[in-house]
């Protein structure tokens, strides 16, 4: 993907975000043209989404919005000695996303906006949905995507991103991870760190959920070893406009292990609210 750099205000900082734009006409489609925005994982950044936004956006005929947070990618390191505390995924959610957008001068109550969220993505996805909900209730976003996202704290979270910890000090991850951040250490300790704080055990966003009003797709894989199915089917508990989807012999990135399952998925569930821009070439023709 061909990326550029947008500057924002945050954190009382002017930081740097990496964007790329996909899809048919991609950031060349007009401001009203509906939008996809992908959030990634917490290692993530758009490099690591490799092909998936372009050929989900390019299936559903829409734009694709990639970018990388703060502190990962290409985007404005963590500050030397900063720490991301328990509200760190809020503060994406309330802060960062809106100064993206207003940036761009996307304005979700004019272009039909989707959220595509994993893992911890996911999470800023639905925190970004509720708060969108609370503040516009009649102007909802389109909906969101979540894959493999976190609504509470598990064990197995922990033991997995322990794992990772002594993978990062004993062996090539860091190494492997500078291919796709300026900085590995920056997306690394600052997602490592607070995920096992102690105080991070208590951390949920089960309450917020209940303000979502838009529709909401969750997918996990069975063998997600960051998280137990409870975390989608605790989402379809508080909102009553989820569609679950399971996926067998899939881990925790779902559009790695079952891209093609998740295409499917995705087409379906925008397909059925009816809010798809014109189809591209390629989905007329299959």
């Amino acid at each position: 993907m061909r990326t550029r750099c947008v500057h924002v205000d945050w954190a009382g900082r002017r930081v740097r975000l990496e964007v790329a734009w996909v899809g048919p006409g991609a950031d060349e489609a007009g401001a009203s043209a509906p939008l996809m925005v992908f959030l990634h994982e917490g290692l993530g950044s758009v490099a690591m989404w490799r092909d998936f936004p372009e050929r989900l956006c390019t299936e559903l005929g829409l734009r694709g919005l990639v970018y990388s947070r703060p502190g990962y990618g290409r985007s404005t390191p963590r500050a030397p000695g900063e720490r991301w505390h328990a509200d760190f995924m809020h503060r994406q959610a309330h802060e960062v996303l809106p100064a993206l957008l207003e940036a761009l001068a996307i304005d979700p109550r004019r272009t039909p906006t989707w959220l595509y969220g994993h893992s911890d993505g996911g999470s800023i996805a639905l925190l970004y949905a509720a708060r969108c909900a609370a503040a516009s209730p009649s102007l909802p976003l389109a909906g969101a995507i979540v894959a493999a996202p976190h609504i509470l704290v598990e064990d197995i979270s922990v033991r997995s991103i322990e794992a990772a910890r002594r993978a990062y000090v004993e062996t090539d991850l860091r190494q492997r991870l500078a291919r796709y951040h300026d900085d590995p250490d920056s997306p690394f300790w600052g997602w490592n760190d607070i995920w096992l704080d102690p105080a991070f055990r208590r951390w949920s966003i089960e309450e917020e959920i209940g303000a979502i009003r838009c529709p909401v797709l969750a997918l996990q894989g069975v063998d997600d070893e960051y998280g137990t199915l409870e975390q989608i089917h605790g989402i379809a508990r508080r909102h009553t406009g989820t569609r679950l989807v399971e996926l067998p012999e899939c881990g925790h990135s779902p559009h790695r292990d079952q891209p093609d399952a998740v295409i499917h998925a995705v087409r379906g569930f925008v397909a059925a609210l009816g809010h798809t821009a014109k189809p591209s070439l390629h989905a007329q023709l299959t």
